[in-house]
């Protein structure tokens, strides 16, 4: 499942986190790429020890566990800390899987990527090119969503980012683990907690609605990893 979340940062937000970064300090991302990877990436990340950039994390992971369709849709365990990335100059990061496990020193142990998720800080309109671009078996699917968006998209999915060619693009990253391991069975329990939440609306705490929620939750019973 991939899924675009508008409006998870609103203008306020995106302008207190465009204060936070201006002065940070970014250096090589090839530095945080998996071994097979750093070839493949030629970007900037701000430096996660700036007490700048650690605020501005917080915020955006504040955002996502926050929004109720993030939950919904990841019923995420655990984020990594987020991270941020600035595409300039020509700046791509070419065709790659996420590491499907990271944080290996981590003392709260490794995190299982189930989900990536990228949020847009700039406006589409300040770049040229830097589309994310995802690969499925049905051919590539390009996204360049408005600033103070997100999407999130199967870790397990090949996928780029298009060179920028003009102006510059900045995103924030994370990844989740989610309390559902497997990609169909999350779309399925969201199906169902939309489908519930749209009875009860229309109709309240009826018959059916309970059908809807006595399913929805003996599957989230069965395939949950507390």
């Amino acid at each position: 499942m991939i899924l675009p979340i508008a409006g998870l940062l609103d203008a306020a937000t995106l302008e207190r986190l465009r204060v936070l970064l201006a002065g940070a300090r970014f250096g090589d991302g090839r530095r945080t790429a998996g071994w097979a990877a750093r070839g493949a990436k030629q970007n900037e990340q701000a430096a996660p020890a700036d007490p700048a950039v650690r605020e501005a994390a917080g915020i955006v992971s504040a955002a996502l566990l926050g929004h109720e369709l993030f939950r919904a849709a990841a019923l995420p365990r655990r984020l990594r800390p987020v991270m941020f990335a600035r595409y300039a100059g020509a700046g791509a990061y070419g065709s790659h899987m996420d590491d499907a496990l990271m944080g290996l020193a981590d003392p709260a142990g490794p995190l299982r990527t189930d989900l990536s998720v990228t949020v847009f800080l700039s406006a589409p309109e300040a770049y040229e090119g830097g589309e994310l671009v995802i690969e499925g078996v049905g051919g590539e699917a390009e996204y360049k969503l408005p600033s103070g968006c997100a999407l999130v998209y199967p870790a397990a999915t090949l996928h780029r980012v298009a060179p920028v060619t003009a102006g510059e693009r900045l995103v924030a990253v994370t990844w989740a683990q989610s309390l559902v391991r497997e990609d169909a069975a999350r779309e399925l329990l969201f199906d169902l907690d939309r489908a519930r939440r749209a009875v009860f609306a229309r109709e309240g705490d009826g018959e059916t609605f309970r059908l809807l929620a006595k399913t929805h939750g003996n599957l989230l019973r069965r395939w949950a990893e507390t």
